[in-house]
């Protein structure tokens, strides 16, 4: 039985408000980690501007970090699908 089947309409506004609240919340927590990766990965000191490499390795960085948590993200939702259709 699913968590949602016995809420009122309110209360599945609520639900699904608290979910988009707490889905932004990690999508905040990642852009801090991959900024603060990627930071101590490709700058080496502060300066009043970005040369092309540094801005290179940040790009290429915040790609390779995203890349990554879609991959892992996919695969998770792939298991989940799996063993919600009986397949585990």
């Amino acid at each position: 039985m699913s968590d949602f089947e016995n809420l009122t309409d309110n209360d599945k506004e609520l639900q699904e408000f608290l979910m988009i609240e707490k889905q932004k919340a990690q999508v905040n927590a990642q852009i801090h980690e991959f900024n603060e990766i990627c930071w101590e990965k490709c700058i080496g000191k502060p300066s009043t501007k970005l040369d092309h490499a540094t801005e290179t390795c940040l790009s290429n960085c915040v790609d390779r970090f995203i890349d990554t948590s879609l991959l892992i993200t996919q695969r998770f939702a792939q298991m989940l699908q799996k063993q919600s259709s009986g397949g585990m």
